[in-house]
């Protein structure tokens, strides 16, 4: 019975008229077809540069359990640079410097990677330079806050048993993003356990910051042999540090990621999923964990992909999942951590039956896309209601104008405040 509640999405940018198609895929069955030589992991990977710092994990956290729940704490003195590929001064050196011949960070390289599981509309842009590859996100897009429930068979919609608009993916969108930065930072110990890297946090001003301080990421830029002369080059983050006990007393130190999964809908009343379709974590996530996750798993199937092929690209030993839900189920501004718990990233990739071949498959196959064409900027786009991937060829100032005007918007709030 899924048409009675089709929602008929826009797109996640309009196609103007100047805008040339140049391919379609169905997203469904392209990753299917990509040669088995293709679906391989890279043939070397290498460390280029280390960047930002790492606080420790603070193992109290493994022992969260319903009865002892813990309330996520807003972190109001950290600041999280989502920054696009071509902002980064770290991979413009590194690109003028030679030390690949494409360059994307690991949020973009992971939503690539596990696309055919999206379902809401999405963007990407590519710019085609000399023997150059750079893939980003557009400035004012929706790219870097988390969905809720996307995959689900029946995912938020507005509704008239929401009247204060709580549930909306909109709504949820930007909670569960607040949700996921707050719990990476609260499941740290303080600055003194803190590990610096070579170089400081590249988008941090010390002089201009109001008072606020880089959250615990180290940048770990990475270079990927994908053969065929492609080497790629990508931005990937680390969230913390795990000290593992190990055989004879000595200590193993782990990098880790750090992700929170969020429950809005605890309350079963009138309009909302299905009893069968979702389970109250109160009542399981201490003796059922395993059926949580599988319904998350059905539900933010895309989320918690893209979560893996991040944590797989960073080359985390360690990813930590939080199940953080709402402290009462009208209440979208309070949440209580109910429980966490560590995966390792290939193994989880496997549990969800994620290829980590199939995954390189779909950059290998994109990138030599983009090698037959001409130079230029291109823009990758997911129809909003049909599972097709649309590559348009734009004229090069696309997307620029909006910045102009964004700028002194800015100028203009900041002004204000």
């Amino acid at each position: 019975g899924g048409w009675q509640n089709r929602v008929d999405r826009q797109a996640s940018v309009s196609v103007r008229p100047d805008w040339k198609r140049v391919d379609e895929f169905d997203l469904a069955k392209f990753a299917k077809n990509i040669p088995a030589a293709e679906q391989v992991a890279p043939t070397s990977e290498e460390d280029l540069l280390w960047c930002g710092f790492l606080d420790q994990y603070n193992d109290q956290y493994d022992r969260v359990a319903t009865r002892s729940a813990v309330p996520l704490k807003r972190v109001e003195n950290r600041d999280f640079y989502p920054v696009t590929t071509t902002d980064d001064p770290v991979i413009e050196k590194l690109a003028i410097d030679g030390a690949g011949n494409v360059f994307a960070t690991d949020a973009i390289l992971a939503h690539l990677m596990t696309s055919p599981r999206s379902v809401y509309p999405w963007d990407i842009v590519v710019q085609k330079l000399p023997g150059l590859l750079f893939f980003d996100k557009r400035d004012s897009s929706q790219f870097d806050y988390l969905t809720v429930n996307e995959t689900a068979n029946n995912p938020p919609s507005k509704s008239d048993d929401d009247p204060d608009g709580i549930n909306t993916p909109e709504r949820l969108s930007l909670e569960a993003t607040m949700i996921n930065q707050n719990f990476t930072q609260q499941i740290l110990k303080s600055s003194k356990t803190r590990t610096n890297f070579d170089l400081p946090n590249p988008f941090y001003d010390p002089d201009d910051n109001d008072g606020m301080e880089p959250a615990s990421v180290a940048y770990r830029y990475r270079k990927f042999d994908l053969g065929d002369g492609i080497q790629l080059v990508a931005r990937t983050e680390l969230h913390g540090l795990v000290k593992k006990k190990i055989t004879g007393g000595s200590e193993d130190t782990q990098y880790m990621t750090a992700y929170a999964l969020n429950e809005f809908d605890s309350a079963k009343g009138p309009g909302h999923a299905p009893s069968t379709a979702s389970i109250n974590w109160r009542d399981k996530i201490d003796s059922q964990r395993g059926a949580v996750l599988a319904t998350e798993l059905k539900n933010n199937s895309f989320k918690l992909a893209k979560w893996t092929a991040q944590s797989v690209l960073a080359g985390a030993s360690q990813m930590k999942i939080g199940f953080v839900s709402r402290a009462a189920p009208k209440n979208a501004y309070e949440h209580t951590i109910l429980a966490t718990q560590f995966y390792r990233p290939k193994d989880f990739a496997t549990q969800i039956t994620l290829s980590v071949g199939g995954m390189w498959g779909i950059m290998r196959m994109l990138i030599k896309l983009f090698q037959t064409q001409p130079e230029g900027k291109y823009v990758l786009m997911r129809d909003p209601n049909k599972p097709i991937l649309r590559i348009y060829a734009v004229p090069p100032g696309t997307f620029e104008e909006d910045d102009d005007d964004e700028e002194e918007e800015e100028e203009e709030k900041e002004g204000g405040n």
